[in-house]
């Protein structure tokens, strides 16, 4: 398939992807193209790290490792790219894609500000179509989807409030207390957003005094309340050192009742006078299912010469969200969220 560009891909054909970034998303998603979905291959893997790139590359058939994004995006065979690279390196790759007018996955943060984000919109803009999917993969989770359809089906009346919790068994000793906002809570400013079918027009952090098992200097947890344009209030507890495993919880409160997913997940057993099921121990197995999903649709979608799912409007806004929580927690008040018109684009 040598196509370039959504319009010129046929449903018949196998999209070859470059895969840019080979760290732990990275050589997740070239496992996960190789070996779950069908319908792709991995034609090009690109990381600055020149014998890592190597070393995912070489377990694929057919695939070329490079130290340059560019080239990698530029490689015979590709069709498309998925972006897995650290955040700031995002734009660079973005702009190269959409440049040659090629689909991409690109995950979560678009990029790291909404300065940043809002230049990718306006380069997709100028194109006049569609070309990239934003990673926000618990739009693909069954729970999500279950509470998605639920509350736009309308019968449990209007959501008035949404509350989440975000825990994590611990931290790695790099994160800090922006992390918490940026890397974290940036899941909820999405999910928030696509449950309600509202935007998110302020924030107020606030610190609670640490938790004994957080690393000296990091302020965990964090409590997250979000205002929407349509009157609704979310709010976060993000803990990433909770000790007891990997925990994300919603729960919707409506005019006529509640809806809550996140409990518990897999067997309970009851045994020797107890009862008690278990906890995934991180993000990949609680969303392992998830990203094969979004993988799956983006994979699909491009085939078809189509875009779905969350897109860079929901990467800027989320950048925009995120820039007003960190606002909020260094000067410990309510900050509004500052966003341009929506183009008619992502309408």
């Amino acid at each position: 398939m040598t196509g370039r560009g959504p319009g010129t891909m046929t449903r018949r054909g196998t999209l070859g992807v470059a895969v840019v970034g080979a760290g732990r998303m990275g050589a997740d998603h070239v496992r996960r193209i190789d070996r779950v979905i069908s319908g792709a291959r991995v034609a090009a893997v690109a990381d600055v790290d020149g014998e890592r790139a190597k070393a995912v590359a070489d377990g694929v058939a057919g695939c070329t490792a490079y130290t340059d994004p560019a080239a990698a995006i530029a490689a015979p065979g590709v069709d498309a790219v998925l972006v897995a690279s650290p955040g700031p390196a995002h734009e660079a790759a973005l702009t190269e894609a959409l440049a040659r007018g090629l689909p991409v996955l690109c995950e979560k943060p678009l990029t790291p500000d909404a300065a940043s984000a809002l230049r990718v919109v306006r380069a997709e803009e100028r194109l006049g179509r569609r070309l990239v999917q934003v990673g926000f993969m618990r739009r693909y989770d069954a729970e999500y989807l279950r509470l998605k359809a639920l509350l736009d089906g309308g019968g449990l009346g209007r959501a008035l409030m949404l509350h989440q919790r975000h825990r994590n068994a611990s931290s790695p000793p790099w994160f800090t207390g922006e992390m918490l906002l940026a890397d974290s809570v940036v899941h909820e400013m999405d999910a928030t957003r696509w449950l309600l079918g509202q935007e998110i027009t302020a924030v107020t952090v606030m610190r609670p005094r640490p938790s004994g098992n957080a690393p000296e200097g990091l302020d965990d947890p964090q409590f997250v309340v979000f205002e929407t344009d349509g009157g609704a209030l979310a709010d976060v507890e993000i803990y990433v050192n909770c000790r007891f495993g990997y925990q994300v919880q919603a729960e919707a409160v409506c005019e006529n009742g509640t809806a809550r997913i996140g409990d518990a997940h897999g067997m309970l057993v009851s045994t020797g006078g107890r009862w008690g099921g278990s906890i995934a121990p991180g993000f990949e197995e609680r969303f392992e299912d998830a990203y094969d999903r979004q993988v799956r649709a983006w994979v699909d979608a491009a085939l078809c010469g189509e875009v779905t799912g969350p897109g860079c409007w929901d990467g800027y806004a989320a950048a925009a969200v995120c820039e007003a929580g960190l606002r909020s927690r260094a000067e410990g008040r309510r900050v509004e969220v500052e966003l341009v018109e929506r183009p008619a684009l992502y309408d």
